[in-house]
């Protein structure tokens, strides 16, 4: 495969609208997520009323990557190889040696079906998005707080937390007011979301002059996404858009057959009989990627049109757009914010009015870099500290340069750039810093100091 990547030779630009093309305040969002799950939890499963008090650092607790061991009630992060590089019981970091003795020198039981990106099973569940890292500190609260009142050994909360997930992400919640989270989000939308850079709407429609076509492929539902499209990108959003998808149920959306899941079309947000092709660009929920793309073929006349995917969650847009469809990925991931190398000068003079008026109402940065959790990047091995330093890459890292073709901290990181402009792509043979751009971590740069490793 060639070393370069260039969106001037993608003849179709797909794009996630989560945390990709809708970008949020994370500490506002991250605290209405917790809430509305915690308050569930407390007044409808019986939950300890402590869980909805929420100290402002405590979400220093939320990094993605983490794997929730249900049964025991530990989170884990993991190595490439799928050793247990940190761990905690609930909220509590466990020791090296408490490491050592639970899980050993060696790789955890379930990294298997892990690494198959198998991301949820009775056994363990993954953190790798910003609407699930909020239930992560709640888990690990609800973990201490039964340890405390019952010193349980096996733990069986899931089911509720689940639960609580399904009640105020369902379906119907949007259009029934139902549960916290979409009321909230309804009612104060510039709290919560941020606009669209002029530079990003500018260039989307750059790709659009240039003859790409664009797609919108989300997991919301037509009525959550068009709030946060209006909102974002203006009421004239479906004029970006060659093509919306909503309900999409990614990964599904992948990896499942046309009789698996028809597309379907909508009225007033209501989905209608299902279709058994589709066959003129306009918008749709579920369906799925093989039937898309027999359409993107037409209209292309291609027999083999060249498709670009951006997303944010590894799980559902990542992993499945490139091992199913063999699409082309970019990797939104924020993280790359949280380093100072890769913060672009410009964004320093920006004027204080482009920046939104919850930004000075944040509670520390979270996600970007978490104290308790380390980088998102590399790590220490533990058990080796006499033996000087170990520095492994994380399972998280080795994910992005598998699956991802580069990686970017947001739309707006590109946005000024020409359109055939080449991008050093992540590949096997090149250098593990490859793929990022504007610049990579300075966790993965030779010099290792910039590495937090307590």
């Amino acid at each position: 495969m060639q070393q370069h990547f260039s969106l001037a030779d993608c003849d179709v630009v797909g794009f996630d609208l989560d945390h990709t093309l809708c970008r949020y305040h994370l500490p506002q969002s991250a605290r209405l997520i917790y809430d509305s799950f915690a308050q569930y939890l407390v007044t409808e499963k019986g939950y300890d009323e402590d869980l909805l008090i929420l100290a402002p650092d405590s979400l220093d607790f939320c990094c993605k990557g983490l794997v929730l061991d249900i049964e025991e009630g530990n989170f884990l992060k993991l190595a490439e190889d799928g050793t247990v590089l940190r761990a905690s019981h609930g909220t509590k970091s466990m020791t090296l040696e408490e490491i050592l003795e639970n899980y050993g020198r060696r790789e955890w039981k379930h990294f298997n079906t892990v690494s198959g990106m198998v991301s949820r099973t009775a056994k363990y569940y993954l953190y790798d998005n910003y609407f699930d890292l909020p239930g992560a500190l709640l888990c690990a609260r609800v973990v201490d707080s039964l340890d405390q009142h019952d010193g349980q050994k096996k733990y069986d909360f899931w089911k509720d937390m689940v639960a609580a997930i399904q009640h105020n992400y369902k379906i119907t919640a949007f259009k029934e007011d139902c549960g916290m989270y979409f009321p909230e989000v309804k009612k104060h939308p510039d709290k919560y979301l941020q606009r669209c850079p002029e530079s990003v709407k500018k260039w989307l429609k750059q790709l659009k002059n240039a003859g790409k076509i664009l797609l919108l492929i989300t997991s919301s539902h037509s009525d959550y996404c068009r709030l946060l499209c209006e909102h974002v990108l203006g009421n004239d959003f479906e004029e970006y858009f060659d093509i919306l998808i909503t309900n999409a149920l990614k990964p599904g959306f992948f990896s499942h057959t046309p009789n698996q899941r028809p597309f379907r079309t909508l009225e007033n947000d209501e989905e209608q009989e299902a279709l058994l092709s589709l066959d003129k660009p306009g918008w749709y929920s579920q369906g799925n990627a093989i039937q898309l793309y027999d359409l993107l073929k037409k209209m292309t006349g291609k027999l083999d049109p060249k498709v670009v995917y951006f997303g944010d969650s590894m799980h559902s847009d990542i992993f499945p757009a490139r091992h199913y469809s063999n699409w082309e990925t970019v990797f939104i991931l924020e993280e790359l914010l949280g380093d100072k190398g890769t913060v672009p000068a410009k964004a320093e003079s920006e004027p204080v009015e482009k920046k939104g008026k919850y930004e000075g109402d944040q509670l520390k940065v979270p996600y970007f870099v978490s104290k308790q959790w380390g980088s998102f990047f590399m790590d220490r091995l533990p058990g080796l500290e006499n033996a000087g330093e170990t520095l492994v890459h994380t399972w998280s890292c080795k994910c992005i340069s598998t699956y991802s073709t580069i990686a970017i901290p947001s739309l707006e990181a590109i946005a000024d750039l020409p359109l055939d402009y080449r991008f050093t792509r992540f590949s096997s043979n090149s250098s593990v810093t490859a793929g990022y751009y504007p610049s990579p971590p300075r966790a993965l740069l030779p010099n290792e100091d910039s590495v937090t490793v307590k």
